[in-house]
């Protein structure tokens, strides 16, 4: 389906013709006439299938034609400021031709930015795209007035929740008119996610996009190692496939910092990048990487969805990721815009059994590297044991005798990954120029001859 098929205003049209959008993605063509038709939606979607287009873009649409005035229209949610700020980017090119404007909510900023962010919501930006706790932190003040919301929109909700903002999300869903439009997006539909939906959507459509599989571009490659292993692992994997704009990703943030350490004392160039860093750090950061000052990134899953960068050579996962999506993510960080990479993951005993899900998703086994001698011996794959392949007991006779079970341990193991954050799909690279605003965000009314650049999601 064409975009000129669904029924947008010629001057969305226009903005996504000169950006040469003319082919909805799936989740595009399912989502966009719900919301069009004023409907709630529940959709499942992973980031980069165009879900951000296809709430932007109809919700453009109706503030264009139906805007209350100096009024906060619309709420977007994100888990992160990084996913913040991309939407707004966004946000920006599809309504370049049209007198909506936005304003992003976020931390880490220094007070000119608090300033501005507080200027917009109390003269009313047509669209907030914020953090939960952040927009909290305004609404605190008392003059945030969300009472003429018309459209709240969750986005990376399942995220949302594992990091700990549902309270935060129903506060400020209390505070809007129930008679909302109400749109939640999410990667996965855990329970905690279902009881959300049925307490804030009412009827909603529903849409759910299958996820993609990796790119066959990337060389997909699997470590069985002991945990004492992974290190020694990781600088064998250096020297022969790749020193260079590499991303390691580890479970935790205190496991990054201390990789970190442990390879800047080995001589590499490398740096870390989680969510304990501010703004101001984590930008620094990236640009050393794109400049080649930095080698390696060791990063939680804040980099799986939190960057565009085309000549990644090598991902290596040091831990297994949570889920089947986020292995997909955080691989496809390499063989962006037609260029080849390598992605290794270093699977230890407790953590087979997550990657033999990882592999039933994939629908194939993930060939094996064969490591030298020198690094001893192996153990075998055999995620069905609670011991990883020495020999260990089983599940069911680990619990019998008091032991926690895999699914405890699972639970255990996920509450100490770092939260992950969005990332702009594969593609144009640009971020769209931001636009003459009035203080407090506002932008100028007009009608510039070309939009800019931008991504579909």
């Amino acid at each position: 389906m064409t975009f000129d098929e669904l029924d947008l205003s010629d001057d969305i049209l226009d903005a996504l013709d000169a950006m040469h959008f003319t082919e909805c993605t799936p989740i595009q063509e399912q989502a966009i006439p719900a919301v069009l038709e004023g409907r709630d939606l529940i959709a499942v979607a992973q980031t980069g299938t165009g879900k951000t287009a296809a709430y932007l873009l109809p919700v453009i649409d109706r503030l264009a034609s139906q805007p209350e005035p100096d009024a906060i229209n619309c709420i977007v949610m994100s888990p992160t400021r990084e996913l913040a700020q991309q939407i707004d980017r966004q946000m920006e090119g599809f309504s370049y031709f049209l007198p909506v404007n936005s304003v992003a909510i976020y931390g880490g900023t220094d007070g000119a930015t608090f300033a501005q962010q507080q200027r917009g919501l109390k003269m009313g930006a047509d669209v907030v795209i914020a953090t939960p706790g952040r927009l909290l932190a305004h609404m605190s003040m008392g003059y945030v007035d969300l009472s003429k919301v018309q459209v709240l929109i969750l986005d990376e909700a399942d995220r949302m929740l594992d990091m700990g903002f549902y309270d935060d999300i129903m506060q400020i869903v209390a505070a809007t008119p129930a008679t909302r439009q109400t749109l939640m997006f999410s990667a996965t539909m855990p329970p905690k996610i279902k009881q959300m939906a049925q307490k804030i959507l009412n009827h909603p459509a529903e849409v759910k996009i299958a996820v993609s599989r990796p790119a066959d571009s990337i060389d997909q490659s699997v470590v069985i190692c002991h945990e004492r292993q992974k290190t020694p692992v990781l600088r064998h994997l250096f020297e022969t496939k790749a020193d260079k704009r590499v991303i390691v990703f580890a479970a935790s943030k205190l496991k990054v910092k201390e990789l970190n350490r442990e390879l800047r004392r080995a001589g590499y160039k490398s740096a870390e990048m989680h969510s304990d860093l501010e703004q101001t750090r984590r930008d620094e950061v990236m640009h050393d990487f794109r400049s080649a000052r930095v080698d390696i990134l060791v990063a939680t899953d804040i980099l799986a969805r939190g960057i565009d960068i085309d000549d990644i050579a090598l991902v290596v996962n040091y831990d297994v990721p949570r889920e089947a999506e986020d292995y997909v993510h955080r691989i496809g960080r390499t063989a962006r815009a037609g260029a080849g990479g390598s992605a290794v993951t270093l699977v230890g005993e407790r953590d087979q059994e997550r990657f033999a899900g990882i592999e039933d998703f994939l629908g194939k086994p993930v060939r094996r590297e064969e490591m030298p001698p020198e690094f001893g011996s192996m153990p075998e794959f055999t995620p069905g044991t609670r011991s990883g392949g020495r020999g260990g007991k089983n599940r069911a006779t680990s619990r019998k005798r008091g032991g926690r079970s895999r699914d405890k341990k699972k639970k255990s193991e996920a509450s100490a990954a770092a939260p992950v954050e969005a990332v702009a799909p594969q593609g144009s690279e640009g971020a769209a120029p931001r636009k003459r605003r009035h203080r407090g965000g506002r932008r100028r009314k007009g009608r510039p001859q070309t939009p800019p650049s931008t991504e579909a999601e």
